[in-house]
């Protein structure tokens, strides 16, 4: 696979080593135009229509997303790219409860906790009427919660009045989440 256009991207996220995330929020590069990386509903990462397939590489290029008013991007002190995500850059693929807290971790390794700064928000899809549930990540980036993930957190939720009637509600860091009707 060709990485060529790549390079001020991993290096970028190669600066973030163990010290967090690199302040993409911070840096203001000017736009280079779009890169052909499509980051797919199922959370896999393709480059020019090949799937990327090192883990470490899509993990490292996930700590330079940035969501901009007008799309996602790979962003590096110097340049921007513009790239497509056809639903959430990231998945939540488990979710465990520690004391008050659920507490999620993604597909690229992130781990965020449910409260006040990171909402849960359950969308229900027009043409199947199925549940589309959402954890906000980082900066407007959300994860897609993964469907067993999703029944997990239905197993936890209780039955409650709240701001949209009378349904099924989890509980996370002093918020209260719905996460579906009841039936």
């Amino acid at each position: 696979m060709s990485l060529k256009g790549l390079e001020n991207v991993t290096e970028a996220a190669k600066t973030a080593g163990k010290r967090g995330l690199p302040p993409v929020h911070l840096w203001n590069p000017p736009n280079c135009g779009e890169i052909d990386i499509v980051i797919k509903k199922s959370g896999l990462w393709f480059h020019e229509g090949t799937p990327i397939g090192r883990e470490a590489l899509v993990r490292l290029f996930s700590t330079v997303l940035r969501k901009d008013p007008d799309g996602i991007y790979l962003v590096t002190p110097v340049e921007k790219m513009k790239i497509t995500v056809e639903d959430a850059p990231f998945i939540a693929v488990r979710v465990d409860r520690a004391g008050e807290a659920l507490s999620f971790i993604t597909n690229v390794g992130d781990e965020v906790e449910a409260g006040p700064d990171n909402l849960i928000r359950v969308e229900m899809d027009e043409e199947t009427g199925e549940p589309r549930p959402y954890i906000h990540v980082r900066r407007g980036l959300e994860a897609l919660i993964a469907r067993p993930v999703f029944y997990e957190l239905v197993e936890m939720a209780s039955l409650r009045d709240g701001d949209q009637g009378h349904r099924h509600y989890v509980r996370s860091n002093g918020v209260w989440f719905p996460v579906g009707p009841v039936q």
